[in-house]
């Protein structure tokens, strides 16, 4: 008798999406970090806000610096979230390479699509190659850790978060005096 492979069910795309957004806004915070890094070494000329910051200030223009910090922060883990979700709905299997490709494809569409269309900034073969470079790597990082993300999250969906029985759920409970006995 021959052995042969299960055959796997594919992913539900709703499963898909909701890992996406996870994995997305996960990628953001080492893609924060290249950020950083690398922004501390740009020539001097060049160290003025990176494209988050920039956005926030365009749309918001009447908000304190500290709050756009914040709101700089929190629309970069949103859109983190919203560029995973929406690239796990057209790629099925997760894997590096195709992370990476969609990380450079979110810096294309928006820094050389609709943020310039939309007049927020403008487009990015008007800003320094140095500056570029850095949305760059800044995006393949993310798309790396993304990949990795969501394809777990996927796995712990089918697995570690989907199989067996409920053996550990809480017993009905009944109060006796003060305390809490669990009915058996």
């Amino acid at each position: 008798m021959k052995a042969t492979k299960a055959i796997a069910k594919p992913t539900p795309l709703s499963t898909r999406i909701v890992c996406g957004a996870v994995a997305g806004f996960v990628a953001t915070a080492p893609m924060t970090a290249v950020m950083h890094r690398l922004h501390r070494r740009l020539r001097r000329n060049d160290k003025y806000p990176l494209p988050p910051r920039e956005i926030v200030g365009a749309t918001l223009p009447e908000i304190t610096d500290e709050s756009a910090t914040n709101a700089t922060l929190l629309a970069h883990f949103a859109y983190g979230a919203l560029s995973g979700a929406a690239l796990s709905a057209v790629i099925e299997k997760p894997a590096i390479g195709k992370g990476i490709a969609g990380g450079l494809s979110i810096w294309l569409a928006s820094y050389m699509g609709w943020i310039p269309v939309f007049g927020i900034l403008k487009p990015a073969t008007r800003h320094p190659d140095e500056r570029n470079g850095l949305m760059i790597i800044a995006h393949v990082a993310w798309g790396a850790t993304y990949a990795l993300a969501e394809r777990d999250l996927v796995r712990s969906s089918r697995r570690a978060f989907a199989e067996g029985p409920l053996t550990d759920k809480a017993r009905k409970r009944r109060n006796v005096g003060l305390g809490v006995k669990s009915g058996r």
